[in-house]
C-alpha cells in the first residue's frame, strides 16, 4: 500500500498537476460535445441521422488523414506547445459549431467545415499528450500516472454527459457548444504554463517527413502486439462509432426518452471508466495486453442489449461495464507502450496506433443511418456487437498478444534509475 500511496505524490508535482488539470478541463469540453452535437444537428429543420452521419463523418476523416502528420509534429517540436495549439484549434471548431447553432445560420458545408477543424486539432493532440507523458512522470510511476491522468478525464465525462445533456434540454445544443469551445481554450491557456527542459527528450538529427514516418513505421511494424491490435480496433471502432455516434443516440430519439436517456447511458459508461481507473492504480498483471484484449469482449454488451430493447436501467449497467473495460484496457496499453517504445519514436508511432485504430471509424458513420433504415436500428446494433466479439477473437490468435510480459518492478526502477 505504501508504493501506490508513494505514486499519489505525482499530484505534487507542478507539471503534472497541470497537464492532469489540461487534460481533466479539455475531456469535459469533449463530454459536451456528443449529446450537443447529436441532438443540436438531429433538431434541425429537415435533419435526419444520415445528416449526422455527415457532420460526424466530416470530425473523423480529418482526424485520419493528419494523424501521421501530427505524431512527426508532436516528435519533432516541444510537445506542450503542439498540445497548447491543438486545444486551442478545437475551441475555435466549437465556437463555430456553437454560433451556427444559436444564430440559426446551418448549412451543412459550413457544419462540416467547422467539425473538420476539430477533428484536425485532434490529430494534433492525440500523439502528443501519449509522448509527453513520460517526459513528465518517471518510468516506474507510469501506469499511476496514466491512471490518475484517466481518473480526471473519467470524472469529467461523467460530468459532462450529465450537465451537457441537462443543458442542451434546458438552453439547446449550441450554448452547450460554446461552453466546450470555453473550456478547451481553457485547457489551452494550463498547457502553455507546462514547461519543459530541451532535455526531456532526445533528439536526433533533422530528418525529413516521409523519412521520420518510415522510422515510426518500423517501430510500429517490427511489434507484432502492436499491430495486432491495431487492427482489431480497426473493426471494433468502427462499430463503436457508428453505434455511439448514430444508432444509439437515434434508438434513444425513437423509443428511450430522448437526449436525457442517452446522458444517461453515457454517464453509466463514464462512471464504469472511474471504476476502471482505480481498478487499474492496484492492477500488475504480467501479460497486460493479453488481459487488455479480453477485457474487449464484455465491450459489445451494451449494443446487446440496447439491440434487445432491455430496460433503460439494464442498458445503462450494460454502459457501465463498457466503461470499465475499455478504461483498464486504455491504462494497460498506455502504459505498455511508454515502456516498450523509444521516447523520441513515442509520437509518431501513437500516431500509427491512433490512425489504425480510427481508419474504419467514418465507415462506421456514414454506414450506420442507411443500415438503420434498410435493417432497423436494433438490427443494426446487434451487427455492431458480432464485429466486437469476432475481431477480439481473432486478436487473441496472436503469439504476440498471448505472450508480451511486462518488466518486474524492480526492474522498472532500475532503468528509472539510470
Amino acid at each position: 500500500m505504501h508504493g501506490y500511496l508513494g505514486d499519489l505524490g505525482l499530484l505534487r508535482d507542478r507539471r503534472f498537476a497541470l497537464l492532469l488539470s489540461a487534460r481533466t478541463i479539455s475531456v469535459l469540453g469533449s463530454a459536451f460535445a456528443p449529446v450537443a452535437l447529436a441532438f443540436g444537428v438531429l433538431n434541425l429543420p429537415g435533419a435526419d441521422a444520415s445528416t449526422l452521419s455527415a457532420v460526424l463523418t466530416a470530425e473523423s476523416l480529418p482526424m485520419i488523414l493528419f494523424m501521421l502528420v501530427g505524431g512527426v509534429i508532436a516528435d519533432r517540436l516541444p510537445r506542450h506547445r503542439v498540445m497548447m495549439a491543438g486545444e486551442f484549434v478545437m475551441a475555435t471548431g466549437f465556437f463555430a459549431l456553437g454560433a451556427m447553432l444559436l444564430t440559426g445560420w446551418t448549412p451543412l458545408p459550413a457544419l462540416i467545415a467547422a467539425a473538420a477543424l476539430s477533428g484536425v486539432a485532434t490529430a494534433v493532440t492525440f500523439p502528443a499528450l501519449t509522448g509527453i507523458i513520460p517526459e513528465v512522470v518517471p518510468l516506474d510511476r507510469l501506469q499511476t500516472g496514466n491512471a490518475l491522468l484517466g481518473l480526471g478525464a473519467n470524472a469529467s465525462r461523467v460530468a459532462g454527459a450529465v450537465l451537457g445533456g441537462g443543458m442542451v434540454v434546458l438552453f439547446g445544443g449550441g450554448w452547450a457548444l460554446v461552453m466546450s469551445g470555453a473550456l478547451f481554450a481553457v485547457a489551452g491557456v494550463l498547457v502553455a504554463l507546462l514547461r519543459l527542459e530541451p532535455g526531456d527528450r532526445q533528439r536526433g538529427e533533422a530528418h525529413s517527413v516521409l523519412a521520420d514516418l518510415r522510422d515510426g513505421w518500423r517501430e510500429f511494424s517490427s511489434r507484432q502486439w502492436i499491430w495486432v491490435v491495431v487492427a482489431q480496433f480497426s473493426l471494433l471502432v468502427m462499430a463503436i462509432q457508428a453505434a455511439h455516434g448514430v444508432l444509439g443516440p437515434l434508438l434513444a430519439k425513437e423509443s428511450l426518452g430522448g437526449p436525457l436517456a442517452w446522458s444517461g447511458f453515457l454517464a453509466g459508461e463514464a462512471v464504469g471508466t472511474i471504476a476502471g481507473v482505480l481498478i487499474s492504480l492496484r492492477l500488475r498483471p504480467s501479460r497486460p495486453i493479453l488481459l487488455g484484449v479480453l477485457l474487449c469482449l464484455p465491450t459489445a454488451l451494451p449494443y446487446v442489449l440496447l439491440g434487445l430493447d432491455a430496460p433503460l436501467w439494464v442498458i445503462v449497467a450494460g454502459a457501465f461495464v463498457f466503461g470499465v473495460c475499455f478504461d483498464v484496457f486504455g491504462v494497460l496499453w498506455q502504459t505498455t507502450m511508454q515502456r516498450e517504445i523509444p521516447a523520441e519514436s513515442l509520437s509518431r508511432v501513437s500516431s500509427y496506433d491512433i490512425l489504425g485504430s480510427m481508419m474504419f471509424g467514418p465507415i462506421g458513420l456514414l454506414l450506420a443511418g442507411p443500415a438503420a433504415g434498410w435493417f432497423g436500428t436494433e438490427e443494426s446494433l446487434l451487427g455492431c456487437a458480432v464485429i466486437i466479439v469476432i475481431s477480439t477473437l481473432a486478436a487473441l490468435l496472436s503469439p504476440g498478444v498471448r505472450n508480451l510480459r511486462a518488466p518486474r518492478p524492480r526492474a522498472a526502477a532500475h532503468a528509472d534509475l539510470k
